[in-house]
């Protein structure tokens, strides 16, 4: 088979790269639709402030009649690299059919432009960073992802494998149902944690912006101090993540987004968001208008929510306070009306909080995703 690797340099050839990937989900029931003009803004170097201190370079895999056969991109996290001290780069909107030549070429691809660079180790999948979709899917094809969650075909594993990549770190997604919340251990641990120190519960102010863009400041000083020690983690910038506060505000429940003081002092926080891929499965296209009339007409037919984050300041980390919170998002979402909840992506090492959701709330992995990496020589 003839394959030429192109590299995406219009806007034109960026959408082909946009649309190709429906080429290899036409017949699978899980693909949900990604919304065009999501993903553009998404790959928009120029807008989206994730760029301005990272690099990104798409390419698509092209048979002899330009047909797209399969498709990555490169990326430069420069911000990753300061802050871990290494040459460590990223490919991530991996698409192929099943031929590991075709993947094969456009990894490497990839690694000679990363390499030409200076670095000398590839991770990934990363679209296009750890804040935002992660790794591939190796367990759990059963059903569709749910809200900002990859998806993949199981072929891609061994696409990947081929390629020369191993495991660098696992992720997990828990079920969590009514039970996980209710039971009697949950209702105690919770009501004596409370008692201890004083905890009290409020939402991010939804109503007035002053009150709001406050709140924002205050959910990303504790994400960029709690989520410190985990692997990969990177903070974001100011400029990232009021840009992506701009975007969940418009899908955020604000009864899900909640505050924990311990004492009057500000201790953690935890933000679940309704699961609209529920509805934009429907949405086949991928237009704007159809994600929208499927939202509206479908929005309260939603099952699941996705707790998306959950962070404590190290100064109160160990205290529980966690567990307060879960149990809130949880038993919230149940009055709403949903039966079902994700927390994800939780690292495979994160032992306090895998052993908070198995040992006192019962939950079990029913996804686990990977991030690959390679060495470059």
């Amino acid at each position: 088979m003839e394959i030429a690797i192109k590299e995406v340099s219009t806007r034109r050839e960026k959408l082909q790269f946009i649309k190709s990937q429906w080429k290899f989900y036409r017949n699978d029931p899980n693909f949900v639709p990604p919304v065009i003009s999501d993903r553009y803004k998404l790959l928009d170097t120029e807008k989206n402030p994730f760029y301005k201190h990272s690099e990104l370079k798409l390419f698509m895999a092209l048979d002899h009649r330009g047909e797209v056969l399969g498709r990555i991109a490169g990326i430069i996290n420069y911000n990753h690299n300061k802050t871990h001290n290494d040459k460590v780069g990223f490919f991530g909107f991996f698409e192929s059919i099943d031929n590991p030549d075709v993947a094969k070429k456009l990894f490497e691809k990839v690694e000679n432009w990363l390499f030409e660079r200076g670095f000398d180790t590839v991770i990934g999948p990363e679209n296009p960073s750890m804040n935002d979709e992660v790794g591939l899917l190796i367990d759990g094809f059963d059903t569709p992802p749910v809200i900002m969650m990859t998806y993949n075909p199981r072929y891609y594993i061994d696409l990947v494998e081929s390629a020369g990549y191993r495991k660098a770190k696992d992720l997990y997604a828990y079920l969590l149902e009514p039970h996980t919340f209710t039971s009697e251990k949950m209702l105690r641990l919770q009501e004596v944690i409370r008692r201890r120190y004083e905890v009290s519960i409020r939402q991010v102010d939804f109503s007035n912006k002053k009150n709001f863009w406050r709140d924002v400041e205050i959910l990303k000083e504790i994400y960029n101090s709690a989520w410190v020690p985990n692997w990969g983690f990177v903070k974001w910038t100011d400029e990232e993540f009021n840009y992506i506060a701009k975007d969940l505000k418009l899908i955020a429940d604000p009864r899900l987004a909640l505050i924990a003081e311990s004492k009057g002092k500000v201790a953690g926080f935890g933000l679940a968001l309704p699961n609209i891929n529920e509805c934009l499965i429907y949405n086949r296209n991928g237009s704007t208008l159809g994600a929208l009339y499927h939202i509206l007409t479908k929005k309260k037919k939603i099952q699941f929510v996705r707790i998306i984050a959950l962070g404590i300041k190290p100064e109160f980390q160990r205290t529980g306070i966690d567990s307060v919170l879960y149990y809130e998002l949880g038993t919230r979402g149940i009055d709403i009306g949903y039966r079902y909840g994700e927390a994800s992506w939780v690292l495979e090492d994160n032992e306090m909080m895998n052993k908070g959701l198995t040992s006192t709330m019962q939950a079990k992995v029913y996804k686990t995703y990977r991030l690959y990496q390679k060495k470059l020589n």
